[in-house]
């Protein structure tokens, strides 16, 4: 039996430390929140089947029972020392033994205040899409003045595909999150006008672009191609925004009664803090480099470490859990040659 270690008990890291016991192998999770699950407690329904958040919670809880993995909530590495082939890993007043250590340390979203433009955190009715889901889960879609919207828009890359902000990336699931926001308020609010301001749509997965066209098609969702410059508050307590329609050249401004960011993935705050811990390489968009991107995503830069899911890079949750097993996979075949 060996002993491996994970970094995080994000969906993850639960679903690595679960195919890792499933082995035969003493899996421990250390994990600095109170609960299991990571970014997904935040989350309401899911793309693009709208699939309950909750649902994929239980499904990692009750796998998990299945194990006899080690839970360690509330704690955080505090220091990594060689061991032979192996590390201890130190937590509090606790060392644990690892022959290989697993890092799922998962991903922030873009921080909106760094677009000042675009008024979040500086007006009332500026969220991003992280706002609305915590809307969803409560029931109460009002604006902070009580009132149902008459008209919502909802930003695209927010934070991605951007050089100002150095994350010149795609973030990858923003597009279908605006789609999917988009058609869930449609069926909560059928009065209300919705347009969806992107600068490309990326549907790359099997039911995105169904989606897509169903949200023009079944629910009257507007799209038009074009980049928000500025949001600015109006004397009647709405918001007012200026764009520019590509496709046709002239540009736009429009009122509104609430505004939605989709923020893009970022690297975790702590991730460059974590990798020095663990002498393993990072990209530099912050994100963990793997050694290989098409034979070995999962394998990092120095012996026995390895990572899964979104601290890699972004990735939706149906492939968080693939990536979780493909490391898994990867650790085995390493513990074979110890």
């Amino acid at each position: 039996m060996k002993n491996i270690v994970i970094i995080g008990g994000g969906i993850a890291g639960v679903e690595t430390a679960c195919a890792l016991a499933e082995g035969g192998n003493h899996v421990t999770i250390i994990e600095r929140d109170d609960k299991l699950g990571g970014k997904l407690n935040q989350w309401y329904c899911l793309f693009p089947d709208f699939k309950k958040s909750t649902q994929v919670l239980d499904y990692i809880k009750n796998r998990i029972k299945n194990f006899d993995i080690e839970l360690k909530l509330k704690s955080t590495v505090e220091k990594v020392e060689p061991n032979g082939d192996g590390y201890f890993i130190h937590t509090g007043n606790v060392r644990y033994a690892a022959d290989a250590v697993v890092l799922a340390v998962g991903y922030d979203l873009f921080d909106a205040t760094r677009k000042e433009e675009l008024g979040y955190k500086i007006y009332d009715n500026v969220f991003t899409q992280a706002d609305i889901e915590a809307k969803f889960r409560s029931g109460d879609l009002n604006t902070t003045f009580g009132k149902a919207p008459e008209r919502i828009a909802i930003v695209h890359c927010v934070g991605s595909r951007d050089e100002k902000c150095h994350n010149m990336y795609c973030s990858k699931v923003c597009c279908v999150t605006g789609v999917k926001q988009a058609i869930e308020i449609a069926k909560f609010l059928p009065k209300t006008e919705i347009f969806c301001f992107y600068m490309d749509l990326r549907m790359y997965d099997k039911h995105f672009e169904e989606l897509y066209r169903s949200a023009q098609e079944h629910h009257n969702i507007q799209f038009i191609r074009g980049r928000v410059s500025e949001v600015s508050a109006t004397p009647d307590q709405r918001l007012s925004i200026k764009t520019e329609d590509t496709l046709s050249g002239r540009p736009m401004k429009m009122k509104l009664d609430m505004i939605i960011l989709l923020a893009g993935m970022e690297a975790k705050k702590n991730t460059r803090q974590v990798a020095r811990l663990f002498d393993v390489e990072t990209e530099e968009s912050g994100f963990l480099r793997s050694q290989d991107f098409h034979l070995g995503a999962g394998i990092l830069s120095r012996k026995g470490i390895f990572a899964a899911g979104a601290c890699i890079s972004p990735m939706s949750i149906k492939e968080t859990i693939e990536n979780a097993r493909s490391t898994a996979m990867q650790v085995n075949q390493y513990l074979k040659t110890l």
